[in-house]
């Protein structure tokens, strides 16, 4: 009788990094770049001229704050629950907004990041201190379960940035269904798309010539290093970012340089690297107006409006329930 397997792992990071660099061919997830060091980092992307994003949904954000701020109202007031909040640099241009008109609201960042989330509960109480702040720590899939206990008044679910784009459309499905089981007929979303644009606009958005992307992505080899007790040797990594024109779909990669042993104790595993074998470290999908109305519509959602910046680049969309 074959025996099951029964391994336990002291963390999904672990897990994750067993089950990932063990497969053919390898891969490591994404979220787990942001630790302490990988926010820091990520700030300092969103702050690169290459990455156009982040201005573009500034430029969404301060044109139109009045008429978004109308869409999230609700008649008893609403819940502001920020899938993926991060730094909050963004959404402080909402929540002066919100706060200097005297809505009635609550806002509810959600991030993987404990640090993140503590530094945002602090700039806000200094910034602006009358906001009603409750932070959820964790993975969007865990806290999506709790939000349908938010049902005493609406919800204005958010999420800026384009996080969706780390997803395959098959699990950013999978994302807007299980929103939209936590949500009710009154509550929407409000979510951010890049839009597909010159593909040399997008690839030099991830291959900074000064090396910022290339050492966010290499992070994820810095904590397990740092948290698995491995022997990677960064350098010998080479960040490689790709983009398919027809798809959407920007792709990272870390690169061995060579061919290498790579030991980590934590997991008592040891990995083999071949020369110019890939680690795939992360996915941006880019979109138009058609594909996120079949996202919708598999996910049982409908676009009630949308936003554009100013150069067309990015769209920020409101979905209600069908």
């Amino acid at each position: 009788m074959k025996k099951e397997n029964t391994t336990t792992y002291s963390t999904e990071f672990a897990q994750d990094v067993r089950e990932g660099l063990s497969n053919n061919p390898k891969y490591l997830s994404s979220k787990f770049i942001y630790d302490q060091k990988g926010d820091k980092l990520f700030q300092d992307i969103m702050n690169m001229p290459e990455y156009y994003l982040t201005n573009c949904e500034f430029n969404i954000l301060k044109k139109h704050t009045p008429l978004i701020a109308e869409y999230f109202n609700g008649k008893d007031g609403f819940d502001l629950i920020e899938l993926g909040a991060g730094d909050g640099k963004k959404t402080k241009v909402l929540l002066r907004h919100l706060a200097d008109k005297n809505y009635d609201f609550k806002y509810c960042p959600v991030d993987i990041s404990q640090h993140s989330l503590d530094d945002l509960e602090s700039s806000l109480k200094k910034e602006i201190p009358e906001v009603s702040v409750k932070t959820l720590q964790g993975s969007y899939f865990k806290i999506l379960e709790s939000l349908a206990d938010y049902n005493t008044r609406k919800k204005a679910i958010m999420v800026l940035g384009s996080n969706i784009g780390n997803l395959r459309h098959g699990k950013a499905i999978d994302f807007l269904k299980n929103i939209q089981q936590a949500m009710s007929e009154e509550d929407m979303l409000f979510m951010g798309f890049d839009q597909k644009k010159n593909p040399e606009t997008i690839l030099n958005a991830y291959n900074d010539p000064a090396g910022i992307t290339d050492r966010f992505n290499k992070n994820l080899l810095v904590r397990i290093n740092s948290e698995l007790d491995a022997n990677f040797d960064v350098e010998s990594f080479k960040h490689w970012e790709t983009y398919d024109p027809e798809t959407g779909t920007a792709k990272s990669f870390l690169v061995s340089l060579k061919e290498q042993e790579v030991r980590i104790n934590e997991l008592q595993l040891q990995v083999h690297f071949k020369a110019w074998e890939s680690i795939h470290t992360e996915i941006s999908q880019k979109y138009d107006d058609k594909i996120v109305e079949w996202l919708a519509d598999e996910a049982g959602l409908k676009i009630e409006e949308f936003f554009m910046d100013d150069q067309g680049f990015y769209k920020n969309y409101i979905f209600k329930k069908k």
